[in-house]
């Protein structure tokens, strides 16, 4: 405290200069029209331009919060709209409830784990059995395009076996002409862009930029656009057909998991086929 008082009675000039200078500043801005109101503007630029960047900086820190908002209402648009596709319009029908008796739903979730590089590339995503996610629900792009299928699932979290796997097969058509195939990747040519489709029969004229989509079985509605057509069919024995991806899997923030209404008895049927056969 001592050291205090010796100080400020050494520096005592200094300090009641700036205390009189202040106050002349005050006393000149306050009686003055032009100087307060020159004071007034400069004061206000500063503020306004202080709160713009502070804004600014707010609204990038909500970035996360405002995409996830964004991919629940797509969700939920997609899923209306994935509803009204697969409306038999030859019978006429007054729908009621559009949430219950739906056959989808879609389940946004964020990617938190991708992989592109390896022959089997596995997604992780930030939603689990407490979203109501399961095994081997169908999962798609927030845009166009097609994931693949959930693999594990934890509460929390889930596994997705992508389309950039070996071991995924998808059942696909061409759109003009309803000709049937599966879609697989690799081939030996592991490009992220790129797929294939075969067992489509020789006698189907196809062309290059001929749209792909699913056809209906395996989980995913049909009518989800896959790709385009980018080469003729090849000269292998299963005639395989190579095609250009709509979604770009090494951009991936966001997926779309499908919940199928009717996915249950659909496969409790299907596993009844071989002791018929």
């Amino acid at each position: 405290m001592r050291n205090l008082w010796i100080f400020v009675s050494r520096y005592n000039a200094f300090f009641f200069f700036i205390i009189f200078f202040t106050v002349g500043i005050i006393l000149t801005i306050k009686n003055n029209a032009y100087q307060h109101s020159i004071t007034l503007n400069s004061t206000n630029a500063i503020v306004g331009s202080a709160y713009e960047r502070l804004n600014v900086a707010k609204r990038y820190l909500n970035l996360g919060q405002v995409n996830d908002s964004l991919a629940l209402e797509n969700a939920k648009l997609r899923t209306e709209l994935i509803a009204l596709k697969n409306v038999d319009s030859s019978k006429t029908a007054v729908i009621k409830d559009t949430v219950y008796h739906q056959q989808y739903t879609l389940v946004s979730a964020k990617v938190i784990k991708n992989s592109i590089n390896l022959a089997n590339n596995i997604i992780t995503i930030n939603r689990g059995t407490n979203a109501g996610i399961e095994k081997d629900m169908a999962v798609i792009s927030p845009q166009r395009g097609i994931i693949g299928f959930v693999l594990h699932v934890s509460p929390q979290f889930a596994t997705i076996r992508t389309l950039l796997n070996k071991e995924t097969l998808i059942s696909v058509t061409i759109k003009k002409n309803n000709a049937f195939g599966s879609l697989v990747w690799g081939d030996g040519n592991f490009d992220v862009s790129k797929a294939f489709v075969k067992e489509i029969p020789n006698h189907f004229k196809l062309n290059v930029g001929d749209t792909i989509i699913t056809s209906g079985a395996g989980g995913f509605p049909k009518g989800i656009e896959v790709g385009r057509i980018s080469k003729p069919r090849s000269n292998a024995g299963d005639g395989s057909i190579e095609i250009k991806l709509f979604n770009d899997f090494s951009t991936l923030q966001y997926v779309y998991v499908i919940k199928n209404r009717l996915a249950q008895e659909q496969k409790t049927l299907e596993t009844q086929l071989p002791n018929e056969q």
